[in-house]
């Protein structure tokens, strides 16, 4: 018979629990055991998709003293999706795309959607 436990963190390994709009989404969980025999339940590696993956549809000017958050409410239609401008431009941080103003942030569609060329 297999211990409780285990049997539990095993079963909370495979759930999702995040919502479809977390940067974690689908994310898998693991069982690691450690050496006292506990078992821990940790979160897989999240990849960041390469740029390519992600249509344009505009482009934004940064203004001083703009927010990402801001930013994604403002495009995106929730500020908590400004993980998703972080990705279409590469950046870890997010107050890095707001930094220096002038500079230009891409406004994609999400990850995988292709948009129409020349639209």
């Amino acid at each position: 018979m297999k211990n409780p436990l285990q049997a539990l963190m095993e079963e909370a390994a495979k759930a999702n629990l995040f919502p479809p709009t977390s940067r974690y989404h689908g994310i898998g969980t693991a069982v690691l055991t450690i050496p006292e025999g506990r078992p821990v339940v940790y979160l897989r590696r999240r990849f960041i998709p390469p740029p390519e993956n992600f249509a344009l549809l505009q482009e934004h000017t940064v203004s001083q003293g703009e927010r990402v958050d801001n930013l994604a409410a403002r495009y995106l239609g929730d500020p908590e999706l400004y993980w998703r401008l972080c990705d279409a431009n590469a950046v870890l941080h997010p107050e890095d795309l707001t930094a220096e103003p002038g500079s230009r942030i891409r406004i994609t569609l999400p990850a995988g959607i292709p948009g129409i060329a020349n639209a």
